[in-house]
């Protein structure tokens, strides 16, 4: 029976597959018109039952991003509607004089106030009746919405109110997010961002994962990656929606630290770039985790891994601006048209660059499944240039240099502005396109070594069969040092988890395979924000070394606040080993050669040798100008570049040669 990972992008939808046998991989376009299409065509093409898929998708990233999530409405206390909309009062452009705020994701049409209140000690101050909750209730199917995110004043620690309207709003036929379920902790505006969030985006992967489970062959269960980078059953995933924001990056992010650790590489850089955007994280022999992040206007509050974005990938759209600038991203040509060189489009798109300037093979694009249409693009090009001043080889590596400096600030925002030289890293390139450009980039940061794992355009959906399930519990409890010792702390998450351990069990996990991590958020007195600190023998301390770690300074006199506790409950899942081959051959096989071919680099024409990734063995050497084709993708080792096999099949890059 066959394991199979599955990730769905804005461009191509990836499929890998293990088996006894070995290993399978589909990579198919995407239909952006029902993304489970694409999925159950891969499946079928596979010719294999499934005894379980393990799924990353962007389809709640792209309905946020692109406003196509339902028609949601907002319900607060009376008085306090429009906190959505208020949010806070941090200015991201502070010295932008045109800066605006996006459009609130609920326009005040749909923002309700309903009767009662909770105090901040979780005291009933004034009752909600079932009857108010239902005229409310009403009041919400009637103005239009599908969907209704709930976020009363403290519910997190009295529930009742929001179970009531949650009830009554069900009822009445509109689809239902309670704060008190999303994210149970202090905050109201992050509690309510991030509740709005998951009603606005609940229906439409609600909708997505059903069609999925409905074509699966029966008995095969589907399980959904979440921004944390674990997995959780697809019931929950339709419920927390949210929760699977970067689901499809988070894959990636999870394979390339267990390769990355089995290859003897534990400080990383990933650089993933697809058709549609780039996604990049750093990984400092772990998982770098973001507690929330800004996301089409909203506040996202949940576990994720650190990933920050940009709109660059192949099929970002070249265009000059009022001033004859060229630009490139963050539109797109995603699947349908595609790019000029898939015959349906002349807009021209960073892999038209790239093929036009030799980087390309047009008859081995996935595997040669798939012809690319070169001789399109010299008189598009040929336009470009004339309308930028360039001739058109200049336009191409225009295009391809404008691309590649989005990417490098990108790598620059996680790396430089947070403290870390990325010479210190090696840069684990995978995605559809990251071949084409990790050495470049590499470059241009000082990063020595380029690591390209097997099968880089479908490396997200093997990152799927490297995750755990994991689910996150929290709870909020303002406690000071000076009110409770170490002791008192550990036993509270005692209720957080037998939490947990029911949760776990809910997803079919056995006892003996539950890890859970405790952690504490941590504060001093006075502070607006927290620290994460795990449950250690003297957490108090920890903090006073944390905060110094990152802030230059410590108050040991202080009374330190414990602001809320953690447990993230993991349930260890098999995993497929990444075996390293001993033996080693240095001289490359007749076999593994396709030919020379001309390409273009730095202006200059250029003869490169194509080789055949599938008949390379560990210990190959390459020397650049070289191109590798394998089904997924295309990997440029350019002039003064040398690459070799390693034992687990990873393409090794040596950015300094010469």
């Amino acid at each position: 029976m066959a394991v199979v990972g599955v990730d769905t992008g804005g461009t191509f939808t990836d499929i890998i597959c293990f088996t006894p046998a070995g290993v399978s991989v589909v990579k198919l376009p995407s239909t952006p018109d029902s993304p489970a299409r694409a999925v159950l065509e891969g499946l079928a093409r596979l010719g294999l039952a499934p005894r379980k898929v393990l799924h990353g998708s962007t389809v709640a990233t792209n309905a946020l991003l692109e406003g196509k999530g339902a028609v949601t409405a907002f319900v607060a206390n009376a008085g306090f509607e429009d906190v959505i909309a208020i949010g806070r009062q941090n200015r991201p452009e502070i010295y932008d004089l045109t800066s605006r705020k996006e459009d609130c994701l609920v326009p005040g049409a749909l923002r309700f106030g309903v009767p009662g209140r909770v105090s901040a000690e979780g005291k009933v101050l004034e009752e909600l009746t079932p009857e108010q909750a239902w005229q409310l209730a009403q009041a919400v199917a009637e103005s239009g919405a599908a969907s209704a995110a709930v976020c009363l004043l403290f519910s997190f620690l009295k529930p009742e109110h929001e179970k009531l309207l949650g009830q009554a709003l069900a009822e009445a036929g509109v689809a239902v997010s309670l704060s008190s379920d999303i994210l149970a902790e202090f905050r109201e505006y992050e509690r309510a961002a991030t509740t709005v969030a998951n009603a606005y985006v609940g229906p439409v992967m609600d909708a997505y994962l059903g069609e999925l489970e409905a074509g699966l062959p029966e008995g095969a269960p589907l399980l959904v990656m979440q921004s944390s980078g674990g997995l959780v059953t697809a019931p929950v995933a339709r419920r927390e929606a949210v929760r699977t924001i970067l689901s499809g990056p988070a894959g990636g992010v999870v394979a390339a630290l267990s390769l990355g650790k089995a290859a003897g590489f534990d400080h990383l850089i990933t650089f993933d770039m697809g058709g549609t955007s780039t996604d990049v994280s750093l990984l400092d022999g772990m998982l770098s985790m973001a507690m929330e992040k800004r996301i089409a206007g909203l506040t996202v509050k949940t576990p994720m891994l650190d990933i920050h974005t940009v709109g660059a990938g192949g099929g970002s759209l070249a265009a000059l601006d009022a001033g004859g600038a060229l630009l490139v991203g963050p539109r797109s040509a995603g699947a349908d048209p595609g790019p000029a060189c898939y015959g349906k489009a002349e807009g021209l798109t960073v892999t038209d660059a790239n093929l036009f300037l030799g980087r390309l093979s047009a008859d081995h694009f996935l595997g040669g499944a798939m012809r690319l249409q070169a001789d399109r693009l010299p008189p598009l090009f040929a336009a470009l240039g004339q309308a930028a001043g360039l001739g058109a080889v200049e336009a191409a590596e225009g295009i391809v240099a404008v691309a590649e400096a989005a990417m490098e600030r990108a790598i620059r925002v996680i790396s430089v502005e947070r403290g870390h030289d990325p010479a210190d890293f090696a840069l684990f390139s995978f995605g559809g396109a990251g071949g084409l450009h990790a050495v470049s980039l590499a470059r241009l940061l000082g990063v020595g070594t380029v690591l390209v794992p097997r099968h880089p355009g479908l490396f997200s959906a093997l990152g799927m069969l490297c995750a755990d399930v994991v689910k996150d519990f929290s709870e909020t409890v303002m406690l000071g040092s000076d009110k409770v010792d170490i002791f008192e702390l550990a036993g509270l998450f005692g209720a957080l988890e037998e939490k947990a351990r029911e949760g776990m069990a809910e997803e079919g996990v056995p006892a003996a395979k539950v890890v859970l991590e405790r952690q504490l958020d941590m504060r001093y007195r006075g502070q607006s924000h927290e620290l994460p600190i795990r449950l250690v023998a003297d957490p108090f301390t920890a903090f006073h070394a944390r905060h110094e770690a990152v802030f230059g300074f410590k108050n040991p006199k202080s009374v330190i606040e414990v602001v809320t506790l953690r447990i993230r409950a993991r349930g260890i899942t098999e995993k497929p080993a990444f075996e390293e081959s001993e033996h080693r051959v240095a001289a490359v096989a007749e076999a593994a050669k396709i030919g020379e071919r001309p390409l273009t680099w730095k202006s200059r024409p250029l003869s490169a040798m194509w080789y055949d990734r599938e008949k390379l063995v560990p210990g190959n050497r390459i020397l650049g100008p070289a191109l590798v084709a394998e089904t997924s993708a295309t990997t440029f080792v350019p002039p003064k570049a040398e690459a070799r096999v390693d034992g687990f099949g990873n393409i090794v890059i040596d950015t300094r040669v010469g």
